[in-house]
């Protein structure tokens, strides 16, 4: 079987094949396949997509496209996001996956990308590459009919803000500017391709019919006019006994201040007939039970694992973050796959770090996936010792390695890639 990148007359294959192995009964009409010729010949890099051949039937596909992450202390860092990733049922356990992501980390390698990232759909599955899970999310809800915001929510508005109910083309033409506002701030977030907007606003559809439900956009304008945050949403409308009790899906709230933050919950706390908000995706650790008066009208589900991260260049990475305390420890890191084995120093601080390969005994021991756990801030090398998969080579490296790593918010990532 042949693994390779794919050509531009193969594009609407592999949409096929992407549905087939995502489980989804593709449309073989000419014109289902001209709307996916279309729509990948925008989104893909032909060089960053690979298909796996039997003969001329292609059974597994396999994408990466380059971006940014944020890391702790702000600093955006270039990655790798895959994504797209299936062998078709009759191919299993034939190593394709291997093959197609041995092939893309090399080129990330090759590219200078010191990390790769994705979301994976079975846990079990990319532990074996290398991936260790560095975020997570829960869903949360706000039963409104018991709690407001507080005041000290509310005080974090700005005097001459507002927001407005705007149409999709708005949000893509002032969305871009809000995101990297919002994700200069946010440990976790990832850049998002030029194409993400209109696909996420319904402009433009995927193809085979699976369309976005309609969503109302609001925008919130600083004092001085300029956009500083959007929520995505909408409503369940709902009567009972002719009494509205209608629930408001926050799909999305991206903002790029805090006040953007507070004025756009204010708002979506006051729309009519809501009773109930659907708040989505968020942190694990989110504030918004702090933000009502009753943090028990706020539930939420238990954290899940989301964004996982695979370091490939670890002297690079881990240069490229800061430390909430100053410090220094020796880490030396199992790979079984070679990209990042070794013995590296890392000496950092609030202001800055420096990385490098060492031949100093060992402080802590680790494979590259636990490394990629604690990268991004949201893992603890104290709870991970406890169960094995850090190992203490000197006394007190973990609690060292606890208050280095560590940060005091987790890592939040809104975006399905």
């Amino acid at each position: 079987m042949e693994i390779r990148n794919i050509t531009e007359d193969e594009l609407s294959a592999w949409g096929l094949a992407l549905d087939v192995g995502f489980l989804r009964v593709p449309e073989y009409g000419k014109e289902v396949r001209d709307q996916w010729q279309e729509h990948l010949r925008r989104v893909v890099d032909r060089e960053r997509t690979q298909a796996a051949f039997d003969g001329g039937a292609m059974v597994g596909t396999f994408r990466s496209w380059g971006g940014e992450i944020t890391v702790p202390g702000g600093a955006p860092v270039a990655m790798s996001a895959i994504t797209n990733v299936t062998v078709t049922a009759t191919h299993r356990r034939r190593g394709l996956l291997t093959r197609m992501m041995r092939a893309d980390l090399d080129a990330s390698v090759a590219r200078g990308e010191p990390l790769a990232i994705l979301i994976a759909a079975e846990y079990a599955i990319y532990g074996r590459f290398g991936f260790g899970p560095a975020t997570d999310y829960s869903n949360y809800r706000v039963d409104l009919t018991r709690a407001r915001l507080t005041d000290a929510e509310r005080a974090f508005k700005e005097p001459g803000g507002r927001v407005e109910i705007v149409p999709p083309e708005t949000i893509v033409e002032a969305g871009p500017a809000i995101h990297d506002g919002f994700r200069a701030r946010t440990p976790g977030a990832i850049s998002r391709q030029e194409t993400w907007w209109p696909l996420y606003t319904g402009i433009r559809q995927r193809p085979g019919g699976r369309h976005r439900e309609p969503r109302f956009f609001a925008l919130y304008r600083d004092p001085s006019g300029a956009p500083a945050g959007y929520l995505a949403y909408r409503i369940d409308e709902i009567w009972e006994d002719f009494l509205p009790k209608a629930v408001l899906h926050a799909d999305q709230l991206i903002a790029a201040s805090r006040a953007a933050e507070a004025a756009l919950w204010d708002f979506a706390t006051h729309v009519d007939y809501v009773t109930r908000i659907s708040a989505g995706e968020r942190a694990g650790d989110d504030l918004l039970p702090l933000r009502f008066t009753d943090p028990r009208a706020v539930t939420w589900d238990s954290a899940r694992d989301f964004v996982w991260v695979r370091l490939l260049d670890v002297p690079a990475a881990l240069a490229a973050r800061t430390y909430p305390v100053a410090g220094r420890i020796v880490l030396e890191v199992a790979d079984q796959l070679g990209y990042a084995a070794g013995r590296y120093a890392v000496e950092g601080g609030p202001t800055g770090a420096v990385c490098s390969p060492t031949g100093e005994p060992a402080d802590l021991r680790l494979d590259i996936g636990t490394l990629g756990s604690l990268y991004l801030g949201g893992g603890s090398p104290v709870r991970l010792a406890e169960v094995g998969a850090v190992a203490e080579a000197t006394p007190g490296a973990v609690a060292r390695a606890e208050a280095m790593f560590r940060t005091a918010r987790s890592p939040w990532c809104p975006d399905w890639f």
